[in-house]
């Protein structure tokens, strides 16, 4: 179910003198809030110092006028975050900014380097201290520390050192900078707004600001942004690898990746499910809301009519209010509530975006039988998950994920369902419209396309405040 997988980070920048670029960026940001709920934060550059405002929370519950207002300048960039190294608490806030006078720097990063701990120890033996426990400021103190003249060239010695995922939004005085890791596995797309400049995570955060795309920043790019104009630089790309997980649930369905538009491959996904895992059944049913297009693709092609008999309180988000023990134990009626009218006595095709730990499935699946279905036919739009992310997704370790632990079977005797249909990878690929080679789908395969320790600890920074960390190289 949705709830299990931890979104990967949003962000934004924003060179448009002619704009208010931090209100261009705050709802740039807002377009972007399903990538990350924990924490938000916008830097802004007036050409003489940066100005950052950060904190916890969604941001409409952190940006007011006042705050916006601190803000000045002719480009930002914003960040979204769900932690993925170094835990939720505010000095973890992005973007994240080092450096002083003609050396500050802001920077917001999406992903997760898989090598940060031996070069946070690397830079503390020269005497870098770290204010966070993230690979972001490790990113930052890198690129900082380098020896080179130019912010460009000292991008690109640093981009030598880093291995694993960073799409970047960087900003100095002068110029906004986006960067993408050699391999592409985090989305990161441009467009033009008045004579100004847009970089996103997503496409959909363009639209709303009315902004033209102009292109993906490509695997191995820096694009320079500053009074000049637009410059771009290419590294080499051993491979193509974007996170097959943002056609499934991360990207947002109005978003395109690699020219392709989300909602119809997430059709394609439900379509191709119909046909690998047929049944006779009353009514299909997506989870809402990443599972609606699925759900109504495996609807059209099975012929069984589609219905929303399960309702999202879209407003449970992020709460920093705890919930009494009785409405906790209420778990996912606290997200969902059943339509019991359309579901009693009927036989029901439950389609979902993934299956991860298997704690909540059995939760919704029971909920549906208290309502009153007299079957329940599971169907998942991503193959069974058996290995764990390091690229910047939270999904579990190894001896967590139920695939990795259990057979079909098994798996479909734990939830309670009738019958368990996984879409197969051929499926998948197929639906997404990108070769296999190029897109990173290890969280199914095992096939990492950047060598990881397997071990890995999402708060190892953190750790180090109090021992050493073994350091690791995937070289």
């Amino acid at each position: 179910m949705t709830a299990k997988i931890k979104e990967a980070c949003g962000i934004f920048g924003a060179f448009a003198p002619q704009e208010d670029v931090s209100r261009v960026t705050f709802f740039g940001l807002f377009a972007l809030q399903h990538r990350g709920q924990e924490s938000t934060g916008i830097a802004t550059t007036d050409g003489q110092k940066i100005h950052l405002q950060k904190g916890m929370g969604l941001v409409s519950q952190f940006f007011e006028e006042e705050t916006l207002e601190k803000l000045k300048g002719f480009a930002a960039i914003g960040h979204n975050r769900y932690s993925t190294t170094g835990s939720s608490r505010e000095c973890n806030a992005q973007p994240i900014l080092v450096g002083e006078g003609p050396n500050a720097m802001a920077l917001a990063h999406n992903g997760n380097i898989v090598n940060s701990a031996y070069l946070r120890e690397e830079l503390e033996r020269k005497g870098v201290s770290f204010q966070t426990t993230t690979d972001s400021e490790v990113i930052a103190q890198l690129i900082l520390t380098c020896p080179e003249r130019t912010w460009v060239e000292k991008i690109k010695h640093a981009m030598h050192r880093l291995e694993g995922a960073y799409s970047l939004v960087m900003l100095t005085r002068d110029a906004l900078i986006g960067v993408r890791d050699p391999f592409g596995v985090r989305p990161l797309c441009m467009g033009s707004l008045d004579g100004g400049w847009i970089i996103a995570s997503e496409t959909c955060a363009l639209d709303h600001m009315g902004a033209l795309f102009a292109g993906e920043v490509a695997p191995g790019e820096i694009v320079y942004i500053d009074g000049k104009g637009k410059q771009s630089y290419r590294q080499p790309s051993p491979r193509q690898a974007l996170c097959v997980f943002e056609y499934i649930y991360f990207a947002r369905p109005d978003s395109s990746l690699s020219g392709n538009l989300i909602y119809p491959c997430r059709m394609s996904m439900g379509a191709h499910l119909a046909r690998e895992y047929p049944v006779d059944a009353d009514m299909v049913i997506g989870v809402p809301d990443s599972a609606t297009a699925a759900g109504i693709g495996y609807a059209n092609e099975s012929g069984i009519p589609f219905g929303e008999a399960l309702i999202k309180n879209r407003y449970v988000g992020r709460t920093f209010i705890e919930p009494q023990q009785r409405l906790r134990e209420l778990g996912v009626k606290l997200k969902f509530n059943p339509l019991y009218e359309l579901l009693r006595g009927k036989r029901i095709v439950v389609v979902d975006d993934s299956i991860v730990r298997g704690t909540t499935t059995p939760r919704v699946i029971n909920m549906l039988r208290r309502a009153g279905a007299r079957e329940i036919h599971m169907r998942v739009c991503a193959p069974p998950i058996k290995h764990p992310c390091f690229f910047g997704v939270d999904m579990a370790s190894r001896w967590e994920l139920i695939a990795a632990n259990k057979t079909i079977s098994g798996i479909k005797e734990f939830i309670g369902a009738d019958s368990l249909g996984y879409l197969s990878m051929e499926g998948l690929i197929e639906s997404v419209g990108v070769p296999a080679e190029k897109l990173c789908h290890a969280c199914f395969s095992g096939e990492y396309p950047i060598p990881v320790q397997l071990a890995m600890d999402k708060l190892a920074l953190e750790h180090s405040e109090k021992e050493p960390v073994a350091a690791f190289s995937s070289t």
